[in-house]
């Protein structure tokens, strides 16, 4: 059945069920009035409408089937972009300036070892047999500086008769590691009775006064250090007075001693200031020696290095030592 012919049979469904309703209507009228005839009435024709053509039915919309989804390819990786930028220069480098060179130093300073060298006054002095005679009380050096007698005090019978007697320096010999008397008098040995008018200038070394170059006293000379070459080493320095009024004693080493003559007499001369005695070590009879010696100028550090070396070297190995410079920067107190 057709669309035009479902529309068609509705409008006839719809046409006979007005009339029957016309019917229903006109049945009732008769009941309430009475019996009367139904008009009669011409039927009239319903125009039919000429058939359309068939509508052709419309395509069925595709179905999307799913369809095997391909596999993703790996995406590549993408590159960072980086923007340029302005690249700053570095600032300059400041070089630190130099560090101050140090202070020159003020004093240099030997150490001495007990067993290199010994005191000289009050040493026992000794005959070749053992046999103690007396004790050196005194040495007397030449204008050079070098030992010229030992002034020896030979015992007499419970201290009756003792007499001091000047025997040439190299009538001794010297031992500073021996347990007993570290001095020894040769058998031949004769002591010196030349008139001192024919002797040379000569100084007695004990209690003599050393001075600076300007006349100002420095100390005075209470022993002297002898090593096992009969060679002095260090004279020890009473300095009381000079920078302190305590009782102080130091030890300056032989070379740093200079010998003029003044006043038609033999002066041992030694160049050290208030500052340089003040920063040298106390001398102690239990300890190390540390004898001292003026630093030289700052202009003649570099220049006499090699010469120092070569005097150290060709020095006897008998006392050996070592230098310390101690620096400017220990003030006078």
């Amino acid at each position: 059945m057709t669309a035009l012919d479902v529309r068609r049979l509705f409008r006839l469904l719809c046409t006979a069920a007005a009339l029957f309703a016309l019917a229903a209507m006109s049945g009732c009228s008769s009941l309430l009035w009475g019996t009367h005839q139904a008009p009669i009435v011409d039927a009239t024709v319903m125009p039919v409408e000429p058939a359309s053509a068939p509508v052709a039915a419309s395509a069925p919309e595709p179905v999307e089937t799913e369809t095997a989804e391909e596999p993703e390819q790996p995406k590549k990786p993408r590159k960072p972009i980086f923007k340029p930028h302005k690249v700053e220069p570095p600032p300059p480098v400041v070089a630190p300036p130099p560090p101050p060179p140090p202070p020159p130093p003020l004093i240099v300073l030997r150490t001495i070892e007990r067993s290199d060298a010994r005191t000289l006054l009050d040493s026992q002095v000794q005959k070749p047999d053992g046999k103690v005679v007396g004790r050196a009380v005194d040495m007397i050096a030449d204008a050079a500086g070098k030992p010229h007698e030992m002034v020896v005090n030979l015992q007499g019978f419970l201290g009756v008769g003792d007499r001091k007697v000047n025997f040439p320096w190299g009538a001794f010999r010297f031992t500073p590691t021996a347990k007993g008397p570290p001095i020894t008098l040769n058998a031949t040995a004769v002591p010196n009775t030349a008139p001192k008018s024919d002797a040379p200038q000569l100084l007695p070394l004990l209690d003599a006064t050393v001075e600076r170059s300007n006349g100002a006293k420095v100390g005075r000379v209470v022993d002297v250090l002898i090593d096992a070459n009969a060679q002095p080493q260090a004279v020890v320095l009473d300095v009381s007075g000079m920078v302190s009024t305590d009782r102080r004693t130091i030890a300056a080493n032989w070379s740093a001693l200079r010998f003029v003559t003044r006043d038609k007499e033999l002066r041992p001369l030694l160049d050290l200031s208030d500052a340089q005695i003040n920063a040298t070590p106390p001398y102690a009879s239990d300890k190390p020696i540390r004898a001292v010696s003026p630093a030289p100028p700052p202009a003649a550090v570099a220049p006499t290095a090699p010469a120092a070396s070569a005097a150290a070297a060709a020095s006897p190995p008998a006392a050996a030592s070592t230098a310390v410079a101690v620096s400017n920067a220990r003030a006078v107190r």
